[in-house]
């Protein structure tokens, strides 16, 4: 692939992992995007190879100014990701109208545009989980997954979808999360909890059809997020949206036993209720339909819920694991494609 790679969202979870995979496939022409404010975000550049970082601002200045060289691709990842974000203009703003504009200087490049669409645009499930369903039926719980659906409504609805390429990232768990905050996966959150105090919380079911704490994710690997993630790139005749997940869906019980698992700990779960401002906009259920992805030609298997968590704990969270290593997870047995 000739010309350099733009990656938005940069310094955060999915992107930070993606420049590490395309470093570890010896790309170092790589374009990052992103804010890196004043939390510890940067932290997650350290031990990347890169030309230059801009900021969001930036990128569009030069795109506008005509100052952007010939790219390969766009692989748009910058987003506020929290699914508790009120403001509902800021979310308009910067996961609707950026992407917007970048994906029409994109196509209009003949660049491959991939980006990062959401699970929370299906809303509470009961449409299914399938990404080959019409668009217009779907119904977002929060803001965040709205704003993701008005983009994919304005991809559709100027004829993009079958040019560029959207990933629907259900729950992504693992290295270089840290900085999220409370959008921090399970394993992340409660492996503090378990260090500090032996037990981990998990929130009461106010549902009559579900006991507590089984209520139902696809949990998926980080690194098979961003496998699937540059195949798109690769594959260049793949348009549409897909589903990223696992395609089995599991409790946060499970998770949980997986974590203690992990660390040789016997399971000590206690629950805590549903924070108000969660009832009604919770998912009880998600599990990505992924005959779509196969259907397309993507082979590679999914990593396991039990060997992910073991993964991200033992060669991350875990303190004598060795974590700190330039590529992490990128420096294991993964076959390293040569296209990119």
């Amino acid at each position: 692939m000739n010309g350099p790679i733009v990656v938005t969202g940069a310094a955060g979870f999915i992107g930070r992992n993606v420049v590490a995979a395309l470093n570890a496939r010896g790309r170092r022409d790589i374009f990052l995007v992103d804010l890196l404010g004043s939390d510890e975000r940067w932290k997650n550049l350290q031990g990347l190879e890169f030309e230059e970082i801009w900021s969001p601002e930036q990128l569009l200045s030069a795109i506008d100014g005509h100052r952007m060289p010939r790219v390969a691709a766009v692989i748009h990842l910058g987003a506020c990701s929290a699914t508790t974000e009120r403001n509902a203009d800021y979310l308009l703003e910067n996961n609707y109208r950026y992407s917007c504009r970048l994906a029409a200087w994109a196509v209009a490049q003949g660049t491959r545009f991939v980006y990062a669409s959401s699970a929370a645009t299906y809303g509470d499930g009961s449409r299914g989980y399938d990404d080959t369903a019409p668009l217009a039926q779907l119904r977002p719980l929060n803001m965040y997954g709205y704003s993701k659906h008005l983009f994919d409504l304005w991809a559709e609805r100027k004829g993009l979808l079958s040019q560029i390429a959207g990933l629907k990232y259900f729950n992504v768990y693992g290295p270089h999360e840290d900085h999220k905050g409370d959008m921090r996966s399970l394993v992340n959150k409660a492996y503090g909890q378990i260090v500090s105090r032996g037990w981990i919380e998990l929130f009461e079911s106010d549902r009559p059809d579900y006991r507590h704490g089984e209520q139902k994710r696809d949990f998926v690997y980080v690194r098979d997020a961003v496998e699937l993630t540059l195949w798109l790139v690769e594959q260049r005749e793949q348009s549409g949206l897909f589903n990223c997940g696992t395609g089995q869906a599991r409790t946060w019980v499970d998770l949980a036993k997986a974590l203690f698992a992990a660390l040789g700990r016997e399971p000590d779960i206690r629950f805590i209720p549903m924070p108000a401002q969660l009832r009604g906009k919770y998912q009880y259920f998600t599990q990505a339909e992924m005959t779509k992805v196969r259907e397309a030609g993507y082979a590679e298997p999914f990593t396991s819920l039990a060997d992910g968590v073991a993964d991200y704990v033992q060669t991350y969270l875990d303190p004598g694991s060795g974590s700190g290593s330039l590529q992490g997870i990128w420096a294991g047995p993964k076959v390293i494609h040569e296209t990119l």
